[in-house]
């Protein structure tokens, strides 16, 4: 019997711990302890305790199967290859699409992302982030000049007052959790704000059971009262910002007083001031996010909101403060800085600025890449193919899950059908899989060397522990090899990941002083941009990395939801997750020992609520919105606001993504998962 440890970083959400892989008989049997990764010291979250389980599931996807008269059927890898290229070579441009992952590697989205550039010369490529953080992307870049978490996630204990909102830490992000409990026991206040009163918000000195939707109001109100008390930050303001003034104009209007807000919100005025008067006082406060924040249609006006309250109150630029934006799967912040995205290249190189292209195009060694247009991002593409049928005739998707993940999936089904030609790399034969044409059957994270890229920007190491089932391949090798298919053996003569890290370096300056042998145990932060450079822990120390050194303010005014409460629906419906599951279920729920502690979907429901409806604890109900209905059972509980509604997305026998509202942010294109109104009624007996 042989047996070893693999160290390797998990492949959940985006704390980005460490974990030895048990590997027994070259099989992953196990997952045990790895002290030496800073992360997360040794300690892991259930999902990393069972992050073995999934990999050698018995439907893991062994060999590629084809799709004749409406039954798969397996096929070699040259067969299935060739078909893939034949087709996609019809559909060039405009006329097909790619996604990308959030949880394969950096350098298979890198791969994604060029691909879909030089093979199928589309800009249209895209991921997950677009239904998570991509209004952090555009907020905090339109006001720092850089839209990632500022500050690593050990500086957290730093802080001597956190306001945790849009966030249940906790459970999402247990060993960040750790890190605010750190905090606590060296006697920092906490206020949280969140419709549920979540373990997280059970850290509070100060809990704010607010509306969903109206947090635009909140932030002004607390920078009203800060402004009226000079308590600004005069210096940080006046040497390392811009456009205060207009800022405050905005803030200072009477709708933002506590008393107004208060209606708004649906939080106590004194609650209100007490948190303000808190955060004002503070030698070092840091503002904790997540999708909360981010999945409204003013996801980017939320997220500017925190960035104004931040310069205004100067808690940027050092330790135990910061805009901590919590990623929430593995490789969201390594797939945008890999550039799968519709608007840019890696490392956010603008696709519409000619210089960039021409960079890109002198990389790559090919003269037509894709038009230097901005590309359909992923919900906006959704739609084409729901609404203009034709538009797109072809899709690439690698390792997304669209038809749970994604809003309104009566639409999504829709436009997924209406598709001449789709194709889906993945681990397993998922809901998305099953409409696919062709579906390549890929490697996980513990088969395969690689980097992710965790929300503190840490660059970390993948770590090869077994081989893939059957004849399945590394999502890198399978791109190569049909790039090489259709044409382009020069610009994809990769035979080891490592290669491809190698052309990220090149091509990416924040990744510039990267390599395998750099990242070692602890990896790195971004920017590192030279082989000497330490790596960037804490961003904005001495200024913002707009040209002119400057972080911007921008005054919000708050706007409701783009669906609210009526007569007919007349309760707030909320998503999110639970501890035990995760995203789409793909891999959780294949694992035993998860599955076991959460095993299907619920909606809480307030007691008041319930009682006005005449439901009682774990009944089954009816959720209601315009766009769908599910089954579920009721979980009443005055841990959730009266009016409000909660259910998580991972569970597609009651898939709270049949009844969320695919209104999108103007800017950012993300959905208001976080808003909709919905009824919820009881079952009739037969």
């Amino acid at each position: 019997m042989e047996m070893k440890y693999v160290p390797t970083t998990c492949p959940y959400c985006g704390t980005g711990c460490g974990f030895n892989l048990v590997v027994k008989d070259a099989k992953v049997v196990g997952v045990a302890p790895w002290h030496r990764n800073p992360v997360n010291e040794g300690k892991v979250c259930p999902k990393g305790n069972y992050a073995w389980e999934f990999i050698n599931a018995e439907d893991r996807l062994t060999t590629p199967l084809i799709k004749k008269d409406g039954t798969f059927v397996e096929a070699s890898w040259d067969e299935a290859l060739d078909l893939v290229a034949s087709k996609l070579k019809q559909y060039q441009g405009e006329q097909s699409a790619a996604l990308s992952s959030a949880r394969v590697s950096n350098e298979e989205n890198y791969l994604m992302q060029k691909f879909a550039r030089v093979a199928m010369k589309t800009p249209n490529i895209d991921h997950c982030a677009r239904l998570c953080h991509a209004s952090t992307v555009v907020g905090l870049a339109g006001a720092f000049g850089s839209g990632a978490m500022t500050q690593s996630i050990k500086d957290i204990a730093d802080a001597d007052v956190l306001f945790i909102i849009g966030t249940n830490t906790l459970e999402q992000h247990p060993l960040i959790g750790r890190r605010i409990m750190q905090a606590k026991k060296r006697g920092a206040k906490i206020i949280a704000a969140d419709p549920r009163y979540t373990p997280t918000a059970k850290l509070a000195d100060i809990y704010m059971p607010f509306y969903s939707g109206t947090d635009v109001a909140l932030f002004n109100s607390f920078m009203q009262y800060i402004i009226a008390n000079d308590l600004q930050d005069k210096e940080f303001v006046e040497k390392r910002t811009k456009d205060y003034d207009k800022l405050k104009e905005v803030v200072m209007k009477p709708e933002y007083s506590f008393e107004n807000v208060s209606k708004i919100t649906g939080v106590p005025a004194e609650t209100i001031k007490a948190a303000a008067e808190l955060y004002a006082n503070a030698k070092a406060a840091n503002v904790l996010y997540s999708m909360g924040i981010t999945q409204h249609t003013v996801g980017v006006d939320n997220v500017k909101s925190v960035a104004n309250l931040q310069m205004l109150t100067g808690n940027l630029g050092r330790p135990g403060t910061g805009v901590c934006a919590l990623r929430g799967q593995n490789n969201v912040q390594g797939a945008c800085d890999m550039g799968a995205l519709a608007n840019v290249y890696s490392g956010y190189q603008s696709v519409i600025v000619p210089e960039m292209r021409k960079k890109m195009q002198d990389m790559w060694g090919i003269e037509d890449i894709a038009e230097g247009k901005v590309g359909l991002p992923v919900t906006r593409l959704i739609n084409v193919l729901a609404d203009e049928p034709g538009k797109v005739k072809a899709a690439y998707i690698m390792g997304e899950n669209p038809m749970v993940s994604d809003p309104d999936l009566h639409h999504v089904e829709k436009g997924l059908r209406n598709l001449e030609f789709l194709v889906v790399q993945d681990i397993f034969l998922n809901e998305t899989a099953a409409l696919a044409d062709v579906v390549l059957p890929a490697a996980c994270y513990a088969e395969k060397d690689g980097t992710q890229t965790s929300t503190e920007r840490r660059v970390q190491l993948w770590r090869k522990a077994q081989e893939p089932p059957g004849q399945a391949k590394a999502d890198w090798e399978i791109i190569t090899a049909l790039a090489q298919k259709m044409g382009y053996e020069k610009q994809f003569p990769y035979t080891s990941a490592e290669e491809v890290f190698k052309e990220v370096a090149k091509v990416t300056p924040s990744y510039g002083g990267m390599s395998y042998e750099r990242l070692g145990i602890e990896g790195l932060c971004w920017p590192c941009p030279t082989p000497e450079h330490p790596g960037t822990p804490i961003l904005h120390k001495e200024k913002f990395a707009h040209p002119d050194g400057l972080g911007i303010f921008t005054p919000i005014e708050w706007k409701p939801p783009a669906e609210v409460p009526d007569e007919e629906y007349p309760l707030i419906l909320t998503t999110g997750r639970c501890i035990w599951q995760w995203h789409t279920g793909t891999m959780t729920r294949r694992s035993q020992s998860l599955e076991r502690e959460e095993p299907t979907g619920w909606i809480e429901i307030n007691p008041e609520d319930a009682k006005a409806l005449g439901i009682k604890d774990k009944e089954m109900v009816l959720a209601k919105t315009r766009r769908g209905e599910v089954q579920v059972g009721a979980r009443v509980t005055d841990e959730i606001k009266k009016g409000v509604v909660f259910m998580p997305f991972h569970y597609i026998e009651c898939a709270a993504n049949f009844l969320t509202n695919n209104a999108l942010d103007p800017v950012a294109s993300i959905p208001e998962f976080k808003a909709c109104a919905v009824r919820i009624e009881k079952i009739a007996e037969a």
